[in-house]
């Protein structure tokens, strides 16, 4: 199976900066990221507008893609009613989110593990009706912002559960950057070994500069499908201290240098990240874009 990196930034890395961003620039970056080459990207998130202000424009990002250039958009729901209205732009991928820890999921969709789980599950269903496809991210799957490291074993029941169910696929989440390598090897591995690995994504961020190694370990293990965000954008808004996402560069200029082709153009990345830079009023860039900036 070939890697496969989806791009969370118009999403995951948009979804927590102050300053929003326009549905014309989030359109422009989404141009600039498919010409560097990326196939899989999340556009954007089905939530109440009112928690994800950045989000509220997610029906006008839609309606302007080209579901004929086989490109492979999704989107997040966080339960059915949102689901009803991703479906009827006509994604067909869906991301949905459930907590390893039940301290996290009840301050911060105020349900308990099991209502969270039911919650999953009517959306699976309606993939599962619809011939759409669904994607669990399995929250703070290494460590909680209340609770501390979440055991394993609690991940990888909730994720057998859930692939069980219907769900396509499982996302190993690392929502607030605490794990490590071996934690992700022992969490994805087994997974990997009974489902295959078109069933495994792993989801990393760097708040402890330890993502890309983090990637690499589930790269032994056998993943081959990643989530990254353009110049490391990111961070969730219900996890305090969580900052970006394994930045989309790093993650390519890994995998190319060590002859695991991605067919994503390193060097065409860098216009996408500037133009984050400039839409978001931030700093952005991994290492590996500092790099390359020196070098010109």
């Amino acid at each position: 199976m070939d890697i496969i990196i989806n791009e969370v930034g118009l999403r995951d890395g948009l979804q927590n900066q102050p300053k929003l961003v326009s549905t014309a620039d989030k359109l422009s970056l989404l141009t600039l990221l498919e010409k560097a080459g990326l196939k899989h990207i999340e556009v954007a998130s089905f939530v109440h507008p009112k928690a994800v202000p950045q989000m509220a424009d997610a029906e006008a990002v839609v309606a302007d893609l080209n579901f004929s250039n086989g490109q492979v958009y999704s989107g997040l729901v966080p339960n059915l009613r949102g689901y009803d209205r991703g479906a009827a732009t006509g994604l067909n991928e869906f991301g949905l989110i459930m907590s390893a820890s039940s301290t996290f999921s009840e301050r911060n969709v105020r349900m308990s593990l099991e209502q969270s789980y039911q919650a999953c599950l009517d959306v699976i269903k309606a993939c599962l009706r619809d011939g759409n496809r669904s994607r669990v991210y399995i929250s703070c799957s290494c460590a909680c912002p209340y609770e501390g490291r979440i055991q394993e074993a609690v991940v990888l029941d909730l994720a057998k559960r859930l692939l069980d169910e219907g769900a396509d696929e499982v996302s190993i989440s690392d929502t607030i950057g605490a794990g490590t390598p071996s934690q992700i090897f022992d969490l994805t591995s087994p997974l990997i070994s009974e489902y295959g690995a078109s069933r495994v994504n792993l989801h990393v961020h760097d708040t402890r500069g330890a993502a890309l190694a983090m990637v690499w370990s589930g790269y032994l293990a056998g993943v081959r499908m990643f989530d990254a965000s353009i110049g490391g954008l990111g961070g969730c808004p219900f996890a305090p201290g969580a900052t970006g996402n394994v930045a989309t560069e790093d993650l390519v200029y890994m995998f190319n240098q060590s002859g695991i082709h991605t067919n994503i153009d390193f060097e065409a990345l860098e216009p996408a990240v500037a133009f984050a830079e400039k839409v978001t009023t931030s700093s952005l860039g991994g290492k590996s874009m500092q790099w390359l900036r020196s070098k010109c």
